[in-house]
């Protein structure tokens, strides 16, 4: 009898188990998103997943740090800076693993067949800009690895939107096809285009706060494009710092080109610049645009600055 009443108590007092990943409001998951979550979840753990291991010791591997964004932010300036230290093995291409569907049902072997050939000492790192803004993303990086290190380079939002429609536009020039001017895109009903995708990527706080449903702030490396583009060096020290890098990239490593008009990267006695698609002129836009562009943000970049804890020198912010 005292067995008994010992067990009874025993399952009267035992603790609920509180699930290890973050609790969100969702559809229920098919029995194919459930198979591919497990696996990723597994894989993570193990941290053996690696592909065409070679005799001197390299192989291709899951990242363990990831360029999330933001498109026309500067993440490739960032990764091509990042990728001057020895300790960096960069995927070239942008990969599309967690937002493209067709990509992510290929799964990890998938994945990780387009991942640079590293040592073990080295940090493999991928970028691809749109991860920042597609919903879908956060959930999926947290379940391949829920320590994965995030850098997330950012500028100020209206310039990032004309840097948006500028690359649109190139492209259309490129291939001959007309283009709508940047008013017709801005400006809808005399206001703010609110349907126009470059507006709602640079809505930053929305974006971030899907990221942080999944992973600490402490987690997230948040670059300040703008300061990247002006003086390259400190804010890639502070990235060295956050991934924990030996210091290994210095001042002599960058140089500014007059003819091109931003920065350029020198190692070990070899110059190089961005591809001649970066840095071009924005279109010419009225100032009565650009204040009203900077207006609409002025409320959105202060929940942002709120949300992370730091302001950025941004048109839309006054300091209250």
């Amino acid at each position: 009898m005292a067995a008994f009443l010992l067990g009874a108590v025993l399952l009267i007092v035992q603790p609920q188990i509180v699930p290890s990943r973050p609790a969100i409001n969702s559809k229920p998951e098919s029995s194919s998103q459930s198979v591919q979550r497990e696996l990723l979840k597994r894989t993570s753990q193990k941290n053996d997943f690696k592909e065409n291991i070679h005799s001197n010791g390299s192989c291709q591997q899951l990242p363990q740090t990831i360029i999330i964004g933001v498109r026309k932010g500067g993440t490739r300036a960032l990764l091509e800076m990042l990728s001057l230290h020895p300790d960096i093995a960069a995927a070239e291409s942008e990969v599309h693993f967690f937002d493209w569907e067709d990509h992510y049902r290929n799964g990890l072997k998938w994945y990780i067949s387009q991942m640079p050939f590293s040592y073990p000492h080295q940090i493999t790192v991928e970028k691809t800009p749109a991860y920042f803004t597609s919903p879908k993303v956060p959930e999926r990086v947290y379940n391949m690895n829920q320590s994965m290190r995030l850098l997330l380079i950012l500028r100020d939002p209206s310039e990032r939107v004309l840097s948006d429609y500028t690359q649109v536009f190139y492209n259309h020039m490129q291939k001959h096809k007309p283009y709508p001017s940047i008013e017709q895109f801005l400006i809808k009903d005399g206001e703010v285009n609110v349907d126009y995708k470059a507006i709602n990527r640079s809505l930053y706080y929305i974006h971030m706060q899907n990221w942080l449903k999944y992973f600490p702030l402490d987690h997230i490396h948040i670059v300040d494009g703008d300061k990247l583009i002006k003086d390259p060096f400190p804010e890639i020290e502070k990235v060295e710092r956050f991934l924990k890098l030996s210091p290994q990239i210095n001042a002599s490593n960058f140089y500014f080109n007059k003819t091109k008009g931003f920065y350029c990267l020198r190692d070990s006695g070899r110059e190089r610049c961005l591809h001649e698609s970066k840095g071009r002129a924005h279109p010419q836009v009225d100032t009565w645009l650009l204040e009203k562009l900077h207006a609409y943000f002025h409320e959105p970049n202060k929940k942002f600055f709120e949300l992370v804890g730091r302001t950025f020198d941004w048109h839309s912010f006054v300091a209250s």
